[in-house]
């Protein structure tokens, strides 16, 4: 047989793609990658946030009378959340507005995962320093205001729920911004405004800034641990509050995922 009666060649089918990353997995990994990078910098954050939400109980604690008092519960819950906003929407509207400047969302438009998992991977390693910050505060807030301690645990729902919902707020926030320095602007603006309007008592507030509080995602985190400092707390409406939190925070998280498709595209 010649080379002309060889038979034609077969054409090879193509090969099929590998199957897309799950969520849950990528999330993981998204997660693991943030918070082993992020180690150096854990001790610095904790301390410079729990720091500043210490230093602003001291202050508070001279014009605010302690006890059974509406305004000590506000001033404690909002100190302690304060930790959250330091972290979750500060820290990670710069970290994200800096990976857009320096070309960073390149490298994970480039990865086999969903949008859903680079931001909330980001979020929750972010929101994670936060927790011992958040109970040494409210420990302290509650011993300074002479405030009970023993609903501290609620703070094991609200700090996951005001990160989740602060730290979508923040990357937007980043992901949006066109310049690096907005993108710091912004974060800045966010934590004074869960400074001004979490840690302040809201019955001495202006009824249009009341208005504006009511729209910060971190007030109803707030407003649920506050309510634990009563003697007889209104599990009922902590359960609402937490509901709330948790659908703002649904929100904004999934804003974020729709801004981080929006800077990659």
């Amino acid at each position: 047989m010649t080379l002309l009666d060889t038979p034609a060649t077969t054409a090879v089918a193509p090969a099929e793609l590998a199957p897309a990353a799950r969520l849950l997995p990528s999330l993981a990994a998204v997660y693991r990658a943030q918070l082993a990078r992020a180690k150096v910098a854990r001790i610095p954050l904790l301390f410079v946030a729990t720091f500043q939400s210490l230093g602003i109980l001291v202050m508070m604690r001279g014009v605010v009378d302690g006890g059974d008092n509406p305004a000590a519960h506000a001033v404690v819950a909002g100190s302690a959340v304060l930790v959250v906003a330091f972290v979750a929407l500060n820290l990670l509207a710069q970290y994200f507005g800096k990976l857009r400047a320096t070309g960073g969302l390149d490298h994970y438009a480039t990865l086999p995962v969903p949008p859903a998992a680079v931001v909330l991977g980001a979020a929750g390693a972010y929101a994670s320093f936060t927790l011992p910050g958040t109970l040494v505060t409210a420990a302290a807030g509650a011993w300074l205001f002479d405030l009970p301690a023993r609903n501290l645990w609620v703070l094991l729902a609200v700090v996951p729920l005001a990160g989740a919902a602060l730290s979508g707020l923040g990357a937007a926030c980043g992901l949006l911004a066109k310049r690096q320095e907005i993108a710091t602007l912004l974060g800045q603006l966010g934590m004074s405004a869960a400074l001004l309007l979490g840690v302040l008592p809201a019955g001495n507030l202006p009824e249009p800034v009341r208005w504006l509080r009511d729209l910060l995602p971190s007030t109803y985190g707030v407003e649920a641990f506050a309510r634990t400092f009563a003697p007889a707390p209104d599990w009922a409406a902590v359960l609402g509050d937490l509901g709330v939190c948790a659908a703002v925070g649904l929100c904004s998280l999934t804003a974020a995922t729709w801004a981080y498709r929006r800077a990659t595209r």
